[in-house]
């Protein structure tokens, strides 16, 4: 599989990768769908400490015994929360990422993160004190490299100026295009690398696009009522066939930016995370092919956090 270089690291990951919050907690479920995974070429798989309140991170730090060498292993930091009853709280402070990486790494079986990312993010948060406990990290070793997890344009710009993220992971797809507006480009300028989420916008942009556009397009998506998410699926017809499927194309969209290291998919079965490998064997998409689906879908701006 095509790997891609992420910012000014030397972290090459897989053009798709695997998010496992999807996975469940079936242990031997999720076991072999990451072990599908990267037989299959994918290097970069995604967690969180806030998923299944840590259960995620240690199903697959399980699944990775053995396996660690081959894994770009990426995971996030900044929800505070409690195993006991189940809440949680935006906490950005060095006190808890500095202590909060220690239970990470306990979780994963592992002794060092590839890329640990800040889950989320405000403007009125301790900027300087969070960039602070990732270099910090990053000099013990703890950690290779850092970024964010925001779709915020005025935190990913504060990040730009006054951090060494070489990353930022961000919802991006065909629907939601927001990241489009100069966001893409003042990444790829900076040399900073998007890790792409929600590249099949709920399943709406997938093989099943029918039926999740009925379920979870009913009421809308962003920008978009039903009806539009009905006409765009039967206009994307047009760029599908036996040369790429439906999940191709969207995965191929997002690919097409030159700031994008990986579209990172969610897989809660062995069918879905074939769905998506189908992009190893579609038919590349043109510069005209990718201006066509421009046009069938809208260039939506972000409304808050200018």
């Amino acid at each position: 599989m095509d790997k891609r270089q992420i910012g000014k690291s030397d972290l090459f990951v897989s053009q798709v990768g695997l998010g496992c919050m999807s996975l469940g907690t079936d242990e031997k479920k999720a076991e072999y769908i990451i072990e599908e995974a990267l037989d299959s070429g994918i290097n970069y798989l995604d967690t969180a400490d806030l998923y299944d309140l840590g259960k995620n991170e240690e199903i697959v730090g399980k699944a990775l015994k053995g396996k660690r060498d081959r894994v770009i292993l990426a995971t996030k930091v900044g929800n505070h929360f409690n195993n006991q009853n189940g809440d949680w709280f935006w906490d950005p402070s060095k006190k808890y990422i500095k202590s909060e990486v220690k239970e990470s790494l306990r979780r994963l079986g592992t002794e060092y993160i590839d890329l640990y990312q800040l889950h989320g993010g405000t403007i009125d948060d301790p900027i300087d004190e969070t960039i602070e406990a990732f270099e910090e990290l990053k000099q013990e070793g703890v950690i290779r490299y850092y970024g964010i997890s925001s779709i915020r344009p005025n935190v990913i710009r504060e990040y730009i100026e006054r951090s060494s993220i070489v990353s930022v992971m961000m919802q991006y797809s065909l629907l939601d295009r927001r990241p489009e507006e100069q966001i893409l480009d003042l990444l790829h300028e900076n040399n900073i690398s998007v890790l792409a989420r929600g590249p099949l916008a709920k399943g709406m942009l997938s093989d099943q696009a029918h039926e999740k556009v009925a379920s979870k397009g009913k009421d809308g998506y962003l920008d978009y009522s039903l009806e539009e998410l009905q006409t765009i699926t039967e206009r994307l017809k047009a760029y599908t066939g036996s040369d790429r499927t439906r999940t191709a194309l969207a995965l191929q969209y997002v690919l097409q930016h030159p700031a994008v290291a990986s579209a990172v998919f969610g897989a809660s079965s062995s069918r879905q995370l074939q769905d998506n490998l189908s992009i190893q064997s579609a038919e590349p998409l043109t510069t005209e092919d990718v201006n066509q689906l421009k046009s069938i879908s809208k260039p939506i701006q972000y409304t808050q956090h200018r």
